[in-house]
């Protein structure tokens, strides 16, 4: 069965390339913000792995995470931060609000696919 994949992002583009990306590997749900996410969840929705941007409208990533992290249904869920931001600051705020990985932009089909992979992997393990 497939792994499912929730991918936030405002950018419409990036949330195509992402879906055309994974989308042979994994199930693949796109939200255009991080409260359309978190109602999507909320709603009983299952995710293996969000892939979150963190410039968003409504709800930023760096709030989608604070949210996650402090909901028991949704606390446990891996999130990637895919963003254009640098790492300077947003790096390790993102892990102390509990990021397990950070891809800035642009990245590579094969970055994308193996880092997902890693993080799922990862979730089995534990």
């Amino acid at each position: 069965m497939k792994k499912t994949l929730l991918i936030v992002d405002d950018e419409l583009n990036i949330r195509l390339l992402l879906e055309h990306f994974l989308g042979e590997e994994y199930n693949v749900v796109t939200k255009e913000d991080g409260s359309k996410a978190f109602d999507w969840l909320e709603k009983g929705n299952h995710t293996d792995l969000i892939l979150a941007d963190l410039e968003m409208p409504v709800l930023d990533g760096f709030e989608l995470l604070v949210k996650l992290r402090d909901n028991k249904q949704t606390k446990s869920i891996p999130c990637m931060v895919v963003t254009g931001k640098t790492k300077t600051d947003n790096y390790m705020k993102s892990f102390r609000l509990g990021a397990s990985d950070f891809l800035q932009k642009p990245f590579t089909p094969e970055e994308i696919k193996s880092r997902v992979e890693i993080i799922l992997k990862e979730k089995v393990i534990h």
